[in-house]
């Protein structure tokens, strides 16, 4: 299992990005919520509110879903990352391998 780690600047195109994601069995959970952020952005400080994502998949499936949030994401740069998760309660991991392709 990976967490995958995004953010975008409104509940919009979270939730777009969401089902798109959904929709083609690439996870099996997101998860996203209001934040507050802070950041370099063309040689000053920004600070901003965003949505901060965690997507909830199997390794396999990393590129396909980076790929996605490259193709839809309103932001020239985001920020797209994961987690290798270690240790999973085995009736989560099990619905989570059966709710991805």
């Amino acid at each position: 299992m990976i967490i995958v780690y995004t953010t975008f600047p409104n509940k919009k195109s979270a939730e777009k990005l969401a089902k798109k994601i959904l929709k083609e069995r690439l996870a099996s959970c997101l998860n996203y919520w209001p934040i507050n952020s802070q950041y370099w952005w063309k040689k000053k400080i920004e600070k901003t509110r965003e949505w901060a994502m965690i997507i909830k998949t199997v390794k396999k499936n990393y590129q396909k879903i980076e790929k996605i949030i490259k193709e839809n994401h309103p932001y020239q740069i985001p920020a797209i990352f994961s987690w290798l998760i270690n240790k999973v309660e085995k009736n989560y991991l099990k619905w989570l391998k059966q709710e991805t392709k």
